[in-house]
C-alpha cells in the first residue's frame, strides 16, 4: 500500500461556467494525478455567487470529496439546511456554533481519514472571530482523530495568509489560499512540512476580472455606482494544487501548482 495521500484543492469554482469546467476537467485531472482526495471551494458556485443545493451536488457528482466555504457561504438562506444535513459541506469555522453547518470535517477513506477545516480571514473583510485562535481550536478538536489536515484559508491579504501558513506549520499537513481568484506563484513547503500555497486561483472565466465580465468591472471602479455582474462568455480554467502527503507522519513532501 501506498504510503502517500495526494490531496488536490480546486480554487473557487465560479457560477455554471466554471462548475461545467470542473465536471469536463476534473476526473480525468483526478485519473492522471492518481488523486486520493479532492477539495473544492465552492462559495461561488450558484449563479450569482454563493452556494445552493444544486450547485454543490453538481461540484460532488465532478468528483469533489469535501467543499469549503468563504464570506459567500450564507448569501442564500434555503441552502442552510443543506449546511445542517451534509457532513462534506464545511463552512467557516470563524462563524462559531450558532451558524449553521460546522466549519471542520473528517473524511474516511477507508485506509486513511483526513481532517478538513474551513476558515475566513479578517483583513479587509468581515469582523468575525480571530482566525488564528479560530485555528487552534479547531485543529485540537480534530489532532487525535487524523494525521493529515487541511485548511482552507479563504482571505483577502497575502499577509495575513502567509502568517498563517507560518503560523501553523508543522500542526497542519497544508495550508491553500482562497478568495482573490488569482493563482499565486509561492507553493512551497515550510520549514516544519507543512504545504503551502497563498492563493490556488479560481475555475471560472479565463479572460475575466476574477469571474466578472471585464467591462462590467471597468464600469463598477470607474464610475463607483451600482453594477450586475455578469459572467464572460469565454474559454474557463481550472486552478488548483496537488500536496502529496506522508500518512504516517502528516507532512507535505511535495507540492505541485496546476492551471488547466
Amino acid at each position: 500500500m501506498d504510503n502517500t495521500v495526494k490531496v488536490l484543492a480546486v480554487g473557487d469554482v465560479v457560477s455554471s461556467c466554471g462548475c461545467e469546467k470542473l465536471r469536463k476537467t476534473l476526473p480525468s485531472l483526478k485519473k492522471s494525478k492518481e488523486i486520493d482526495v479532492c477539495i473544492v471551494n465552492g462559495e461561488n458556485s450558484a449563479v450569482g455567487n454563493g452556494m445552493t443545493a444544486f450547485s454543490c451536488e453538481h461540484i460532488f457528482s465532478s468528483g469533489a470529496d469535501v467543499i469549503t466555504g468563504g464570506n459567500h457561504t450564507f448569501r442564500r438562506r434555503e441552502f442552510y439546511d443543506a449546511l445542517d444535513n451534509s457532513f462534506s459541506i464545511v463552512r467557516p469555522y470563524n462563524y462559531g456554533g450558532n451558524a449553521p453547518g460546522s466549519g471542520c470535517a473528517v473524511i474516511d477513506k477507508g485506509f486513511f481519514k483526513i481532517g478538513v477545516i474551513s476558515l475566513l480571514g479578517t483583513a479587509f473583510m468581515e469582523n468575525l472571530r480571530n482566525p488564528f485562535e479560530c485555528i487552534d481550536e479547531a485543529v485540537d478538536i480534530l489532532k487525535n482523530e487524523v494525521k493529515i489536515i487541511i485548511v482552507d484559508f479563504h482571505a483577502e491579504s497575502t499577509a495575513e495568509k502567509r502568517a498563517m501558513g507560518f503560523y501553523v506549520d508543522g500542526r497542519v499537513s497544508a495550508v491553500f489560499g482562497t478568495h482573490t481568484h488569482v493563482q499565486t506563484a509561492d507553493e512551497q513547503i515550510l520549514s516544519n512540512g507543512t504545504g503551502y500555497i497563498t492563493d490556488v486561483g479560481m475555475t471560472g472565466p479565463k479572460y475575466s476580472v476574477i469571474g466578472v465580465k471585464p467591462e462590467l468591472a471597468i464600469e463598477k471602479m470607474k464610475t463607483n455606482l451600482p453594477v450586475r455582474f455578469e459572467n464572460p462568455d469565454c474559454e474557463c480554467e481550472l486552478c488548483g494544487v496537488i500536496f502529496e502527503i506522508d500518512k504516517k507522519s502528516g507532512k507535505t513532501l511535495s507540492v505541485e501548482r496546476i492551471k488547466l
